[in-house]
């Protein structure tokens, strides 16, 4: 057989792997359906694209059913042009109830580094809108490669301007300048949902609710609503893909998606729910869950079964009690639930940039909450304490403390015999170490839900005056992090292994950081193994918000977390907090300078921090050349509604952050810029 046949029957095995049907370039097309024109009413969710490779990508659409209609037979075309004068590929499939009349094709045959424009035609004629995807650069491809990464887009809480914002830059670039993906790193929807007319008048912390997702089946958890099976998950979808901007923008790039805790369920591990503080058996759920993340994002995972239909595993909602060494339940039915879909994976993008992407929430151990623990009266955990608790049994190498002696603090060591808080389990974290170490590009990408920089404070710097104050001997105190085990075994591989280029791109957290990951801080070694950025949120609510909305203005804390300026106004000042110290707080509340704060840092608190602002909302840009990596992140204000002007609205700010390839030995170095506007106290 000729080549390209056998590259034919290659690329139609990819496609039955990936549940999707297949539209083969690469050979004169077959004449045309015939248009009648574009009907995005009879599309309603719009179209996508995703994954993307050097000869081929996955495309998407919804066509829901016609009045007495059993199923669709749909048409694709791709094409060079987005008149389609020149479509390249054509295929076709029939769209049913067993996927909640979803579609994945695979476009295959297509050239590296192109642009293509793609649609979907019904039996009748009618059109999809026309959406625009890129092939990948070919591995040997030296042109620099550019993408945005994105999290946490609450459609029910706030509008998409971030995504306006960055469909109005991009269309303005250079072609060679232009984004070739969207990475998307997890809370594409919020499972957790507020009804309107439950919440006075309608608001819930500030902000209008949007009656866009009710669930047909839902339970009332508290004050709010969450899905208990399939059709609620994919109500879900459906309402939060009604959104233009989100519409626009999965248009216009191919999407790389993720999912991080509300594609499940906000509080949870493994098949676990944590309801009203209780651990419920969910694998049921779980399975749901995954389905119609599978049915609605175009992706190059692995699921059950070989048709385009998600074939789901039989399970039952049992408890897990059956741990191995990194805290994942071995009953079958947890693992039935929790391998569902594997959406772990890892490509080569050009020539510079190798991505690896995990699951960091299937495989989480049950960790916290700790337990019989004493009582700190603050808002962080001493950092031996953390990491005594976190890492468990495995303390030590294997020695736990039978107590816990912290400064003045002594206590018997409640987790002693559990395993360690993990969240990629042994064979995913057997997996990621194989791809880092075979990665050849020069930046080798880590992409996953949620970073691995840890926000320290220096309590024991806290002021006489204040009642209860930190532990006296306790040193610094862990305002977020954990997991260190398993950070640390990557961070010594890394250093061990001499391997450089290595960087991480995260969101959940809903804010900016950048800054430098390493395993151990001050007083102890700051070893820095690569460089770190984390994106604020799209559109879901931040914690400087919250804390401006809810914390007392009398509060003694309060300088900690919210600046209070003499005009009024309130700017977040946990950055500062974060990067400078307890002391830098207190002097910008006495003084108003933010220069005589930072003078009065204290310089062993956060060496691996330029950068943090938990209050911004958008999204990072992302270049690599063979030599430098650079970011941007764009700032927008809050998105309470949608903007009236099609640039999203007006910026807040835009950072760069430059970090030269460095060499094995080498620690690298970032650069910061402020290109636009103004960080504040984020710097």
């Amino acid at each position: 057989m000729d080549k390209a046949g056998l590259t034919r029957r290659a690329f139609a095995a990819q496609a039955a792997a990936l549940g999707a049907a297949l539209a083969f370039g690469g050979s004169p097309a077959r004449a045309g359906t015939i248009v009648r024109g574009e009907r995005r009413d009879l599309f309603p969710q719009g179209v996508a694209s995703g994954d993307p490779g050097p000869d081929s990508v996955i495309l998407w659409t919804r066509r829901p059913p016609d009045r007495g209609v059993a199923s669709h037979r749909l048409t694709v075309e791709v094409a060079g042009d987005p008149a389609f004068g020149k479509v390249v590929a054509r295929g076709d499939v029939a769209v049913t109830s067993a996927t909640d009349w979803t579609c994945r094709f695979l476009a295959a045959g297509l050239k590296p580094a192109r642009e293509y424009w793609y649609r979907f035609i019904d039996e009748a004629g009618n059109a999809s809108r026309v959406g625009r995807t890129l092939t990948a650069p070919a591995d040997g491809d030296d042109r620099a490669v550019k993408f945005a990464f994105v999290s946490c887009q609450d459609v029910t809480q706030g509008a998409l301007n971030a995504y306006r914002r960055m469909i109005h830059e991009d269309a303005r670039r250079p072609r060679e300048e232009q984004l070739g993906f969207v990475l998307h790193l997890g809370d594409f929807i919020y499972e957790l949902v507020w009804y309107p007319e439950e919440r006075p008048g309608g608001m819930e912390r500030g902000r209008r609710l949007r009656d866009i997702v009710r669930y047909p089946n839902g339970e009332k958890v508290s004050t709010f609503n969450i899905p208990t099976d399939l059709e609620d998950y994919r109500t879900a979808y459906r309402g939060y893909l009604l959104d233009p901007d989100l519409q626009d923008a999965r248009a216009r790039w191919p999407f790389v998606p993720v999912w991080d805790n509300h594609e499940f369920n906000w509080r949870s591990y493994q098949s676990q729910q944590i309801v009203d503080g209780k651990v419920r058996p969910a694998q049921a759920l779980k399975v749901a869950a995954s389905q119609a993340w599978y049915e609605y994002q175009p992706a190059r995972v692995s699921k059950p079964g070989s048709g385009d239909a998600f074939e789901a595993p039989a399970v039952e909602n049992r408890p897990v009690e059956t741990f191995d060494a990194r805290g994942v339940g071995q009953e079958p039915n947890n693992l039935a639930a929790i391998t569902a879909l594997r959406i772990q994976r890892a490509f080569r993008y050009g020539k510079n940039v190798d991505m690896i992407l995990t699951d960091n929430r299937s495989f989480m151990s049950p960790g916290g909450p700790y337990s019989g623990l004493p009582e700190i009266k603050f808002n962080a955990m001493p950092e031996e304490m953390l990491e005594i608790l976190d890492q468990a049994r495995d303390y030590a190498g294997g020695h736990p403390p039978a107590r816990i002696t912290v400064g003045e603090l002594d206590f018997p060591n409640p987790h002693v015999d559990a395993p360690p808080e993990a969240y990629l389990g042994l064979e995913q974290m057997a997996w990621f170490k194989d791809r880092l170490r075979a990665a050849r590009a020069p930046w080798k990408i880590w992409g996953h839900s949620f970073g691995t920089l840890s926000g320290r404070m220096d309590p024991q710097n806290l002021p006489e005056a204040f009642a209860d104050r930190w532990p006296k001997g306790a040193g610094y105190g862990v305002y977020s992090g954990g997991y260190t085990l398993e950070r640390g075994e990557i961070f010594d591989m890394i250093r061990e292994e001499g391997i450089t280029g290595f960087a991480i791109v995260a969101g959940d957290k809903h804010a900016f950081w950048a800054g430098y990951p390493s395993k151990t801080l001050p007083p102890r070694a700051f070893d820095p193994v690569g460089v770190e950025f984390i994106t604020g949120s799209i559109s879901a609510q931040t914690a400087g918000e919250v804390q401006q909305l809810t914390m007392r203005k009398d509060a003694p804390l309060r300088p900690l977390f919210v600046h209070d300026k003499p005009d009024g106004s309130m700017a977040c000042s946990l950055g500062m907090t974060l990067m400078h110290g307890m002391k830098s707080a207190f002097v910008l509340k006495e003084t108003g300078d933010p220069a005589k704060a930072r003078a009065a840092r204290n310089p062993e608190l956060a060496p691996h921090l330029a950068f943090v602002d938990h209050a911004g909302h958008g999204y990072v840009t992302v270049r690599a050349s063979p030599d430098e990596l650079e970011t941007e992140f764009v700032c927008i204000p809050i998105p309470f509604e949608r903007s009236e002007t099609d640039d999203g609205g007006p910026l807040l700010y835009r950072v760069a952050h430059r970090v030269s390839l460095w060499k094995a030995g080498e620690r690298p170095r970032l650069r910061q810029e402020v290109l636009e506007g103004d960080p504040g106290l984020a710097i």
